[in-house]
């Protein structure tokens, strides 16, 4: 692999096609697309809705490693493979979230991507796109000004203003909104009381508007958030502010799938975009169900390792939606693997096979996680120009040893031709019938065995720590007819365990579940755990400062 232009220079140097001849590929007629510009598009409810009886394609995910700063590209593998299986003959579709701009501007930079691997436009898909993020938080704050103008206006469903659990949201980094006072002033700006913003990717809005099936669906699923209490501790849902409808109708053009291409004019749908470590992770099932569809292959990604995004791919958005996913493909990185084994960031150029042996285990107890769930594992090693042949094959051999095919991909440097080996590998792995989908627990668990399942199954942790007042809350939603919920757990993605610094894969620990909260209308338990924020906060120097528009008017530093 041999040093290259920057993503930017690649994405701005690459030859897009019209929207519509993309569209064409997957048989999308011209008059199903609605373009926003000339290469991207939304694609028709009602052309998806005439896709019903058509036969699904095969479901492939693609995960990762716990993440470090050395870098996984579960994205970009995500676009690799679909290119490498468009290049040897099969009609593959990329499904992706889209980018929150709190990344974007604080830390973790854009997410399309990177090397020969990306889709395009990229400065547009990581800065507004079609508009969709914008959408969803304009929804969350109606409702939140219709709960405080209620409360206002003589309250009639005697809400209790102590007991509103609705918050604002904002699709920006900013640790000032987390906890807020409301109405200060004269009493004509209403009853002062305290609230707070999450970011808008972390919103239960955002996770039912990717979890819905059609805007009905998305309307009913709007209605039964649960707002907060009465004074006599009775459930408020939106529905009983009559906010659903008007929601819905500022959600109904968003609710469209996105089409846009890769670098080599490949098919990809980017659609929703909810946080792996604090919500579920995943694009949205509508537009997974559309690509299923319209294609023999479909290639999706979930946030973060494999303990939080596939883990709530398959227990919340497969159980949610019936999907049945046919293979796993694991990402992980030679540079990420010794990171586990205790390399520090600045000493991962120098080659050291046993630090790779050493982080195998975090490799490992994914494999193992994702076998429990009855879908066929194949690794992608993802290349970078300093792995060593030593290297590689202490992951080859540590694959075989447990039975895994591990296959390097070098898609970043080389595009499709790159990950041809890795596409023709993952085909067959989906083809062969292997796959026997079941989710970790049943529906009929109880919310608290649930939770429990997830930490020692998943994380291996002994168990959970939590106190009365959490326990209790759990019961009581059981007893309000929320017990088949399954659960979202919100930690920190850096270590099976809610302690960032513990690597590889940390046993003799328990999960601290700090709080819960119910997201009735997205149709999951959230159980916040250690120190994980809903409002995260920009670093000491945010990306932002980077980020400027040059002498010819194009975005600088974004990437």
């Amino acid at each position: 692999m041999s040093t290259q232009a920057p993503d930017i220079d690649i994405a701005r140097a690459a030859t897009l096609r019209p929207i519509e001849e993309i569209g064409d590929k997957v048989g999308i007629p011209q008059s199903a697309l609605t373009p926003y510009g000339t290469d991207k598009a939304k694609i028709s409810l009602d052309y998806i809705a005439s896709l019903k009886d058509k036969k699904d394609g095969k479901l492939i995910l693609v995960t990762a490693i716990t993440p470090t700063p050395a870098g996984e590209g579960k994205t970009t593998t995500s676009i690799g493979l679909v290119d490498g299986l468009n290049a040897i003959g099969k009609n593959a579709m990329v499904c992706l979230r889209e980018p929150s701009l709190g990344p974007c501007f604080g830390m973790k930079g854009g997410a399309a991507g990177g090397g020969y691997a990306q889709v395009v436009p990229m400065e547009d898909i990581n800065l507004h796109f079609t508009g969709d993020f914008h959408a969803i938080g304009a929804a969350n704050n109606l409702l939140a000004a219709l709960i405080d103008n209620h409360v206002y206006w003589d309250n009639d469903l005697d809400i209790d203003n102590r007991r509103i659990s609705w918050r604002r949201g904002l699709d920006m980094n900013d640790r000032s909104l987390r906890d807020i006072a409301t109405s200060l002033g004269s009493p004509v700006n209403g009853y002062t009381r305290q609230g707070g913003f999450d970011i808008t990717v972390a919103s239960e809005v955002m996770a039912a508007f990717c979890l819905a099936e059609n805007l009905p669906d998305l309307q009913d699923r709007l209605g039964k958030m649960v707002i907060g209490e009465t004074r006599g501790r009775a459930h408020v849902h939106a529905a009983d502010l009559h906010a659903q409808g008007p929601m819905t109708v500022l959600l109904k053009d968003a609710f469209a799938p996105n089409l846009v291409q890769t670098l080599e004019n490949n098919p990809a749908i980017i659609h929703g975009g909810p946080f792996a470590n604090i919500a579920h992770g995943c694009n949205s099932v509508i537009a997974t169900k559309t690509a299923l569809k319209l294609s023999d292959f479909v290639v999706t990604e979930a946030g973060f390792g494999a303990d939080l995004g596939a883990e709530k791919f398959f227990d919340i958005k497969c159980r949610k939606a019936g999907l049945k996913p046919d293979a796993v493909v694991l990402v992980a990185t030679i540079r990420a693997l010794k990171m586990h084994g205790g390399v520090g960031k600045g000493d991962l150029q120098a080659a050291n096979p046993g630090a790779v042996k050493t982080g195998c285990v975090n490799l490992g107890r994914h494999i193992e996680n994702l076998r429990a769930f009855g879908v066929p594992v194949i690794v992608a090693i993802n290349s970078f120009s300093a792995d060593t042949y030593e290297e590689r094959k202490v992951v080859q051999d540590f694959c075989t040893s447990i039975n895994i095919q591990a296959i390097e991909a070098s898609h970043w440097a080389d595009g499709s031709v790159g990950a041809k080996n890795l596409a023709a590998a993952v085909a067959k792995l989906a083809q062969n019938g292997e796959a026997d989908f079941a989710p970790l627990y049943p529906d009929n668990s109880s919310l608290m065995d649930k939770i429990e399942t997830v930490a020692t199954k998943i994380y291996r942790a002994d168990g959970i720590s939590t106190d009365d007042k959490v326990r209790a809350q759990l019961r009581q939603w059981e007893e309000a007819g929320y017990r088949h919920l399954p659960v979202c757990i919100a930690k920190t993605q850096y270590s099976f365990s809610t302690d960032k610094t513990k690597i590889g894969a940390p046993e003799g620990f328990t999960l601290p579940v700090r709080e819960v909260r119910l997201s009735a209308g997205a149709g999951f338990i959230v159980a916040v755990c250690g120190a994980i924020l809903t409002m995260p906060g920009l670093p000491r120097t945010p990306a932002a400062n980077a980020i400027h528009l040059n002498e010819k008017g194009l975005v600088e530093g974004l990437f």
